[in-house]
């Protein structure tokens, strides 16, 4: 392994979140092509490890191998918490409709949302992203950087597309 690549393997570890690759440049004190070579190297030299560079959430970080996801889900089943279904509905509601107000997720829904937004905005999966142009002027939510990392997708572009019978 080169210096450059074990320095952005390091840099990618000790970030613990997806860093840009101006931000690896800055970091590293190069340029942007520069990064983009690096970054194809470090990818091809951990090809066969248990970990992976990705683009994630506007950024690049390390990540476990799917095929290796079993293994660490009986790790994490101790220490990880779960999201109930109410918080996934709420969730799914979020990043499909957003930006999005309580009441419309509770009419969605059916029931109240108050206890499942409080909990997704404490797991940092969504936020307040603004407040509708309407009398009273409701919160508006969408989700966060955290829910794209967390979901390993870079764009909410890339959620799977509803059932047609789904409105």
């Amino acid at each position: 392994m080169t210096k450059d690549a074990a320095e952005l393997e390091a840099l990618l570890f000790a970030a613990g979140e997806p860093l840009s690759k101006e931000r690896i440049a800055e970091l590293m004190d190069t340029g942007i092509i520069e990064v983009s070579d690096i970054l194809r190297q470090l990818e091809k030299e951990l090809t066969g490890h248990g970990i992976m560079i990705r683009e994630v959430s506007g950024g690049w970080q390390l990540s476990t191998r799917p095929k290796y996801y079993s293994v660490l889900e009986k790790l994490s089943e101790t220490i990880s918490q779960k999201l109930s279904t109410a918080m996934m509905e709420t969730l799914a509601i979020i990043a499909y409709m957003q930006p999005v107000t309580k009441i419309e997720i509770e009419n969605i829904r059916g029931v109240k949302a108050d206890r499942a937004i409080n909990k997704l905005i404490g797991f940092e999966l969504i936020e307040e992203v603004g407040r509708k142009p309407v009398i009273g002027r409701p919160i508006l939510y969408g989700t966060t950087d955290n829910f794209l990392h967390c979901t390993g997708i870079r764009s909410l572009k890339e959620l799977p597309s509803l059932p047609e019978n789904i409105s």
